[in-house]
């Protein structure tokens, strides 16, 4: 599909790697609206670019953004599901001076696996069900998996979000291919945005020392990973990991 023919949704896109692709579709003529908590950034988006508040993990709000996307662009025929939030712990800790068992908490679990699971589950049912009830055809999503879905010491949950959705990646496009809607994944490593710049600094700092090609990622190299599986019409159900040659 070419960028231009897009009417796309794009999640979590105030900000970082999603803002970035938000003004690449749109510098590509695509028709794109924009999805994200932070209204102030938001507000900050280029002109032309279609924008309103969005939580992925509420319900209603996915389904009531999907009709005023679609509504707003004349249709909708793509979704790059790129909402995510990092709360990092280990799963048990136990402290070395007190001896204290510290747990990961229901909250931290719940607020990843909300927006970075369900929530982007609930972004692929209602955008695939709108281009079905509307007949649209050809379609596509690009799932923003990781490569901490092989697993990773401090994120059980952010692990099994990223996992869950790299293997229903797969399973929707099976599941959607009778529509004409291709679905396909992005893995990235390491990347310059504001949540990695908000991870502990020792532990980036050993995370960057074990990228073979020797620096941090940066958007635009996700874009191009992005823009492949946009427009590659024989790429389907598959994960392209974009990690610099990371080992985790």
């Amino acid at each position: 599909m070419q960028l231009k023919d897009l009417k796309i949704i794009v999640t979590g896109g105030a900000q970082g790697m999603g803002a970035h692709f938000a003004q690449r579709l749109h510098e590509a003529g695509a028709s794109v609206a924009v999805g994200d908590v932070n209204e102030e950034k938001l507000a900050a988006l280029p002109a032309g670019i279609h924008r309103r508040r969005l939580d992925v993990s509420n319900e209603e709000d996915v389904i009531s953004f999907v009709k005023w996307a679609s509504e707003t662009m004349g249709g909708l025929n793509g979704l790059v599901n790129n909402a995510g939030i990092l709360r990092d712990a280990l799963l048990v800790k136990k402290d070395r001076n007190t001896g204290e068992i510290k747990k990961l908490s229901t909250a931290d679990w719940n607020a990843v696996i909300g927006v970075n699971l369900t929530g982007a589950t609930f972004m692929v049912r209602e955008v695939v069900a709108k281009m079905v009830q509307d007949g649209t055809k050809p379609g596509v999503i690009v799932n923003m998996s990781s490569i901490a879905r092989h697993g990773n010491r401090g994120q059980s949950n952010y692990v099994s979000a990223k996992a869950a959705l790299a293997a229903n990646t797969f399973t929707w496009a099976r599941e959607f291919a009778p529509f004409g809607i291709r679905v396909g994944a992005v893995a990235p490593g390491m990347i310059e945005t504001p949540m990695t710049q908000g991870m502990n600094q020792k532990a980036r700092d050993a995370l960057v020392a074990n990228i073979p090609v020797g620096r941090i990622g940066v958007p635009e190299d996700i874009w191009i990973a992005v823009k492949f599986v946009l427009e590659c019409d024989y790429f389907d159900g598959r994960t392209i990991d974009v990690d610099g040659g990371l080992i985790m």
